[in-house]
């Protein structure tokens, strides 16, 4: 299969552990009327349309829509609408929603918000490619001064702690896109406590999960004030950010509380 891509979709179709992911998904579940949010390149809506009725394809990137167009023009049965998904009115109801708008804690990117409006276009008994996203936090040495994500050349870092588990979003349940936790973490290594790892698993369906992918949720390092911390030491992380509201949503901060 060739698709007309723009250079950013390029990386994202050469993915292919991400790509394979949601290939299974929508294989073992399309059927019937599913919208593709966010289509991009349109790969994702043309997996759909393989097994479903209608595939109601949405892209708000007025050149991004020109690349899938060309895409979708062997496919008759994927419809391509242009424009903002929060604000078109679907004509008929969704057996299935996918909607890849991730981003690590779900931050930086609106598939909380773009999903809490869509979902009402859902069918009953319908469901949502992703379903869930686990999210993890541990403790970090971290020789950066800004927020960035883990890539091949990754900013200096050694681990302090075990990955915690701190967060979970059913897509399919009631969502607060606001988050406000607290957690404590026992340090496991002698080091200097200063930033923190967030690490987000997404379940496709019930079955198929996918870690962390080049393209697909990278972690994201947090930086914090420093701490010199020792094995069997105990820190209190309160961190707080708005699901869609951006990086600069973002707050945090640590202290000791034994050791």
């Amino acid at each position: 299969m060739k698709l007309l891509v723009t250079p950013y979709h390029y990386n994202l179709i050469s993915d292919y552990e991400r790509l394979s992911a949601f290939f299974e998904a929508i294989k073992e579940n399309s059927k019937g009327i599913v919208y593709d949010i966010g289509t991009g390149s349109g790969i994702l809506a043309i997996f759909a349309s393989i097994n479903a009725e209608k595939v109601y394809s949405v892209e708000v990137d007025h050149n991004t829509t020109l690349c899938a167009l060309k895409n979708f023009e062997s496919y008759p049965n994927i419809h391509l609408i242009s424009g903002d998904a929060k604000n078109i009115d679907f004509p008929e109801k969704a057996d299935i929603i996918i909607c890849e708008m991730l981003d690590t804690a779900l931050i930086d990117e609106e598939q909380i918000p773009v999903l809490k409006i869509i979902s009402r276009y859902l069918k009953k008994n319908g469901k949502i490619i992703p379903y869930k996203i686990l999210t993890g936090i541990e403790p970090i040495s971290l020789k950066a001064e800004h927020i960035c994500y883990e890539n091949d050349e990754l900013p200096d870092q050694k681990q302090l702690g075990d990955l915690q588990i701190y967060h979970e979003i059913d897509f399919l349940g009631k969502i607060d896109e606001n988050v406000n936790t607290t957690v404590e973490t026992i340090i496991t290594k002698k080091g200097t406590f200063s930033g923190v790892k967030l690490t987000s698993f997404t379940l496709l369906t019930p079955n198929i999960i996918c870690g962390p992918t080049p393209m697909m949720n990278p972690p994201m390092l947090i930086p914090i004030s420093k701490i010199d911390v020792k094995p069997q030491d105990k820190l209190k992380i309160y961190l707080k950010y708005k699901m869609g509201g951006g990086l600069n949503s973002i707050r945090i901060k640590a202290e000791k509380i034994s050791g």
